[in-house]
């Protein structure tokens, strides 16, 4: 199992070559100048050349590539043309957001999706499985804007003055703001250092800083605030896991393994849970990397919906902007935690399936 992670590590550097300058290049092909796009259209040619030498955009395409390789390689992503800010910084504040947006959106796909699955298997042609594959089917219909709207319209404004009201949009109420644990732990820590960079990353996850300082006031205030989105994002993956799960689970509870295993007598819920599931799980952690891509997908809609300032959000302005070193940069990141996800799930295969570890 080593060995292979090694490989699918050491495969993974070519892809990553590829990603930045596939992202390099197109980024450069989006119609448009980035000096008029940030300074307006009345910008003037004089204006516009001290714009690009400032920002390196008068050298040749090639040489730009290769200066960004050559910071990349050391984790500098240079300068965001928009705002003047080192990029990295401006990762450090945006991307917690969209992780605890992903990945609160995965956790309720897969304990609700398997659980939907699971239950529409074990009464296959009744009404419980009509009705949950029913949902599934609507589930996967609704665009996650739409949805989205209809839950921050439902659940902000109508149910107001209700105990079922949850706020429709940002991370924390007015007047709340999240401590960093390093200060509250009184940690001196250097601005602008890559430690501190680390320790902001971490903390700018408004759920897990609050749990680890026990400020439990703004651990229920920023989750409630993530609900909404939550749900919005997780609908489609959840419901894409729940016919998985199904008819992954309907084929195994089929096979001549299990009939034996009935016959001699074993519990209904044993041949479920120790035969039957774990088998059944190969195709579902197969769709689990696939669906993850779609959540940080999803997260670009999800969050311009609930005004969370994430790393969708923040996608799309640059790509408005021409903002090159963020539009490369976030896309990077992107693909690293896809890939990063595809690992994990081939590594679970080890786990659910002995003869892979053999292999």
């Amino acid at each position: 199992m080593t060995t292979y992670i090694i490989k699918r590590l050491l495969i993974s550097i070519p892809v990553l070559f590829g990603i930045l300058l596939v992202t390099f290049v197109l980024a450069r092909l989006i119609p448009g100048d980035p000096c008029k796009a940030i300074l307006g259209e009345k910008a003037t040619v004089e204006v516009c050349e001290k714009f690009e030498k400032r920002f390196g955009l008068d050298k040749p395409i090639h040489t730009q590539f290769f200066l960004y390789s050559k910071r990349v390689v050391v984790a500098d992503f240079g300068n965001s043309i928009r705002f003047s800010r080192p990029v990295s910084q401006i990762l450090v504040e945006r991307f917690p957001v969209t992780i605890e947006l992903a990945l609160g959106g995965l956790v309720v796909a897969i304990f609700a999706g398997v659980f939907l699955g699971i239950i529409s298997a074990l009464k296959h042609n009744t009404s419980v499985d009509v009705g949950t594959m029913v949902l599934a089917n609507v589930g996967i219909s609704m665009p996650v804007f739409w949805l989205g709207l209809m839950l921050a319209y439902l659940f902000g404004l109508l149910l107001k003055d209700t105990i079922f009201w949850l706020p429709p949009s940002g991370r924390l109420t007015a007047g709340l703001s999240s401590i960093p644990f390093f200060e509250v732990w009184g940690w001196e820590v250097l601005k602008g250092t890559t430690k501190s960079k680390f320790l902001e990353f971490f903390a700018n996850h408004y759920i897990f800083n609050a749990l680890i300082t026990g400020n439990w006031e703004i651990f229920k205030d920023a989750l409630r605030h993530m609900i909404l989105p939550v749900i919005a994002l997780s609908t489609i993956p959840m419901a894409i896991i729940a016919r998985i799960t199904r008819s992954s689970l309907l084929e195994v509870l089929g096979r001549d393994y299990i009939r034996t295993a009935k016959a001699k007598g074993v519990k209904s819920k044993n041949v479920v849970s120790k035969h039957a599931l774990r088998n059944a799980m190969l195709p579902v952690v197969t769709i689990l990397g696939l669906q993850m891509g779609g959540l940080l997908s999803g997260a670009v809609l999800t969050e311009t919906v609930f005004g969370l300032s994430g790393v969708g959000r923040m996608l799309v302005e640059a790509i408005y902007a021409r903002d090159y070193p963020i539009i490369q940069a976030f896309t990077v990141m992107i693909a690293v935690a896809y890939m990063f996800i595809n690992l994990l799930v081939d590594i679970s295969y080890g786990f659910l399936d002995p003869r892979v570890r053999l292999e």
